[in-house]
């Protein structure tokens, strides 16, 4: 039920929020998180860090992370990308922000039972995690190239840290 009334909620905000003539502007990026979330749910099946953990029984991790990637993340993408500031310290407290509301969120939902930590993950590392994406998105927004190469060394750290073994891989 809590999936179908975020959609819902996602849906209403896209309707208010969004400049839908500008909606090419920000498809690379989008297309971008989405490559990116599949990667990881791709690279780390066997070894999730974190998982959306459905109270009905014909929902699982998998139909959830879909949604979110597929529905909700773009329409938070479109606002998000739609306002972020130029100038640096406008962006350093913008950004900020939606590190806050994006954590809060997560804590939230982990609190309730509907979000679960595995191997060593936890609220900080989705913070700083947070911080990370955003800062990548808002960059690939406005050079896509720079993204994609900033994002290499970041996905070797996190690989460093919480590498998945090789029989973790399918």
């Amino acid at each position: 039920m809590y999936l179908a009334i975020a959609v819902a909620v996602h849906l209403i905000l896209a309707y208010f929020l969004i400049d839908w003539k500008r909606w090419r502007d920000y498809y690379p990026t989008i297309q971008f998180y989405i490559i990116s979330n599949l990667m990881y749910n791709f690279l780390f099946f066997n070894h999730t860090l974190w998982a959306y953990k459905p109270r009905s029984p014909w929902l699982n991790h998998t139909f959830i992370d879909l949604s979110f990637s597929l529905i909700m993340m773009p329409i938070i993408l479109m606002i998000y990308l739609r306002h972020i500031p130029k100038v640096f310290k406008n962006a350093l407290f913008y950004i900020s922000t939606w590190v806050i509301i994006f954590t809060v969120v997560e804590y939230f939902f982990q609190r309730s039972g509907l979000f679960i930590y595995n191997n060593g993950w936890g609220i900080i590392n989705s913070a700083i995690f947070n911080v990370i994406m955003l800062s990548v998105l808002g960059i690939h927004y406005r050079r896509p190239l720079y993204g994609i190469l900033i994002s290499i060394p970041i996905i070797a750290i996190l690989l460093y840290f919480h590498h998945p073994s090789f029989g973790d891989l399918k």
